[in-house]
């Protein structure tokens, strides 16, 4: 009985301690729920507004837009660019739009417009397929489990998963039915906005009936509206094309090359930018200043409401220096004259021809004309470009820095300039010798040199520069330091390097090897080195204007436009600018001008541009000939290249007041070209169109007739 009277006591202890643990639980789990609702309470009573307000704020972001570029015109308000406007379809991306919104809309607007697919890529293909979740589901199902999942069993990264994604994507399944390639490329353009930005998804040769149909469908297409946009129209057709240069479509967007750049400038990719020439060299200027829209949205990413803050401004216009008319009269002179040495087989080895006019006292171009001509096919191609980025051998032209150089340097002198005219006789056989009969001329002023234009006076002129030791048949020795004294006179003029022109991509021309010193005499009479054309206009503008080194510019001035779309006030004028002036006394640039002044009013037998006598205003000029060679690309081992010559003019008007400088380069015509006066007939229209316009008196003068051109029987291989 005393046993079990002490089990029954036990089961007494037990059930004591269990309500107690129990109660002290629900006394902790009470503590923690008051704590809990008096946090709460705390929180609504103290700071519900705010919580209440952060659930409904917004957020408003600035969305730019694209406005009209600025315009080019020619110095009497003619348009040479301008924007022809065009209805567009616009899409704008909302917040938070899911790859499947897209997809509905792009398959939709398909339904009315029709687009280009020529562009489409299979990665472009590959992706419309998968904006289709069952596609996308599909095919991810069917990628291997080793393709899925890494070798430590993770799941690869979204990035990653899609790739494989999209190779996998079989040839069938891209096999697109044509409204299907229509949708797709539809979908490319749509995808490739950022959010809040618009994307024209056709911008060309809308027709109206696609404009009626998406007007009807709007509330169908979130983010796709009816809008403007503009492409650049010519109205003065191709003159002057590749000098006004070009602007990238919304599709090509910024220039890979620079795209960093211009993101950093606030540009957006697939922003047009001027891609070349004028278009590029003032960016700046044309683009003008975007538009801005306020646009509202909640914390859920809904827009709420969108407001227009600034209209945009429309990029700043260009009046050019150039007078469309004349430019026009300067193109035809060089299209007819040239085709016309095409009828007489003398274009077979071409490059084609260049001419430029320039104001020698402002550096302002007046005209800027170029013709490529392909030898092979003979087609001909607009190349206003070549007057600044192709290189020749310029032949006599050059004379005149010559003779201003021995001036400079002290080896003549105004009052003392008589130089033998008599034949160069170099060991080994080599003579050098001029066109005209040797004896003709037993010596020559520099005046007379110039008229006659005499190499054999550039070539003793050179050696006087150079201190040569020279004995006929024998012996001839001369520093090499002659090819650095000699280009140094150039330069001064403008001759081997940069003129400064207000366009990207210049030239500044080819230097011959200074191997050989003799080489140094045919670089004195403008047989060796090359240089552009408008670097032959910049250095004839020097002579013209008594010594300043004027640096030439397209751009007159940029002017702002007015409310009616005319050209508006002016906002900025081109200051000419002097790059460098001549450090010689007047009585030396009035020999060379004596001189030049006599190549086309002297009386000397061998002149060399006297049918130009009787043109009014008065000319002064100076012609070349150069003696080169042509290579053919496909034939680079050829030893017997054809020879051809270079037919250059420089000169200006009127003689004693020059209000003109002009440089006309005909490259690489055949032998045949030797009598004939291409150079010379270009520069007289040009001269008497250009007074003509002007409202001057001019005359034609007497009619062309056969001279004879300075050459030398020792020729020179020069690379071009």
């Amino acid at each position: 009985m005393k046993f079990l009277r002490s089990r029954s006591k036990r089961p007494g202890r037990n059930q004591s301690s269990i309500p107690f643990r129990l109660n002290f639980l629900l006394f902790i789990v009470f503590i923690l729920f008051a704590a809990l609702i008096a946090q709460l309470g705390y929180l609504q009573i103290l700071y519900g507004s705010k919580f209440e307000s952060e659930v409904d704020r917004t957020d408003k972001t600035v969305v730019t837009g694209n406005v009209p570029r600025g315009m080019i015109y020619d110095s009497q308000g003619r348009v040479l660019v301008g924007n022809q406007a065009q209805n567009a379809i616009s899409y704008t991306k909302g917040m938070d739009v899911l790859t499947s919104d897209i997809y509905k809309t792009a398959n939709r607007l398909s339904q009315f417009i029709s687009v280009s697919t020529s562009n489409l890529t299979r990665r472009d293909k590959a992706d419309y397929y998968l904006a289709n979740s069952k596609n996308l589901k599909r095919v991810a199902a069917s990628l291997p489990k080793s393709e899925t999942q890494g070798s430590n069993g993770e799941t690869p990264n979204e990035k990653t998963l899609y790739k494989k994604e999209v190779a996998a994507v079989s040839k069938r399944d891209l096999t697109f039915t044509n409204k299907q390639l229509q949708a797709a490329q539809i979908y490319k353009t749509m995808s490739g906005a950022y959010q809040l930005s618009t994307v024209y998804v056709k911008n060309s040769n809308l027709t109206e009936k696609e404009v009626a149909q998406v007007s009807e469908h709007l509330t169908e297409l979130p983010g796709v509206n009816i809008s403007n946009d503009w492409e650049r129209s010519y109205p003065h057709g191709d003159s002057m094309r590749s000098i006004l240069g070009s602007v990238s479509t919304e599709k090509q967007g910024l220039p890979s090359d620079k795209v960093n750049e211009y993101l950093a400038q606030g540009y957006s990719r697939n922003d047009r930018v001027g891609t070349s020439y004028l278009e590029q060299e003032y960016e700046p200027v044309l683009k003008g200043t975007k538009s801005q829209t306020q646009v509202e949205v909640n914390a859920n990413n809904k827009i709420l409401n969108t407001k227009k803050i600034f209209s945009g401004e429309k990029g700043g216009n260009l009046e050019l220096t150039v007078n469309s008319a004349y430019q026009k009269q300067v193109d035809a002179t060089l299209k007819s004259v040239f085709n016309t040495a095409k009828s007489a087989g003398a274009t077979q080895y071409s490059d084609g021809a260049y001419a430029v006019a320039m104001n020698p006292k402002t550096g302002a171009i007046l005209a800027m004309s170029g013709i490529h001509n392909n030898p092979k096919t003979g087609k001909t191609t607009d190349d206003a470009l070549g007057t600044i980025n192709r290189n020749f051998v310029m032949g006599s032209a050059v004379k005149g820095a010559t003779v201003m150089g021995g001036l400079m340097n002290g080896a003549i002198s105004p009052s003392n300039n008589t130089l033998p005219d008599s034949p160069i006789y170099f060991s080994g056989g080599l003579v050098k010798k001029a066109v005209y009969p040797a004896g003709t001329y037993s010596s020559l002023t520099a005046q007379q040199a110039l008229e006659v234009s005499s190499n054999i006076y550039m070539m003793r002129l050179a050696m006087k520069e150079g201190n040569a030791k020279y004995e006929a048949n024998s012996y001839f020795h001369m520093p090499k330091s002659i090819f650095k004294t000699e280009r140094g006179y150039f330069n001064q003029f403008g001759l081997g390097i940069k003129t400064g022109v207000d366009l990207p991509g210049e030239t500044s021309g080819y230097e011959g090897p200074t191997t050989d010193v003799v080489k140094s005499l045919d670089l004195a009479y403008g047989n060796y080195d090359a240089y552009t054309p408008i670097q032959l206009a910049q250095y004839i503008s020097t002579i013209a204007n008594n010594g300043s080194r004027m640096q030439p510019y397209l751009v007159q001035s940029i002017r702002g436009t007015n409310k009616n779309g005319s050209l508006g006030q002016t906002e900025s004028i081109t200051t000419p600018k002097v790059l460098n002036r001549i450090n010689a006394p007047q009585s030396y640039f009035n020999v060379v001008k004596e001189g030049m002044y006599n190549v086309t009013h002297g009386s000397m037998a061998w002149g060399t541009a006297h049918q130009l006598k009787g043109v009014t205003p008065s000319i002064s000029a100076k012609t070349g000939t150069a003696q080169t060679f042509y290579y053919d690309s496909s034939k680079p081992n050829d030893a017997n290249p054809p020879e051809t010559l270079t037919l250059s003019f420089v000169g200006y008007a009127p003689s004693n007041n020059p209000q003109i400088a002009i440089a006309v380069v005909f490259p690489d015509m055949a032998n045949s070209a030797d009598e004939s006066n291409y150079n010379i007939d270009v520069a007289q229209k040009m001269f008497t169109d250009y007074f003509k316009l002007n409202g001057q008196k001019t005359s034609s003068g007497s009619s062309s007739t056969t001279t004879s051109t300075s050459s030398t029987t020792a020729t020179t291989t020069t690379t071009q």
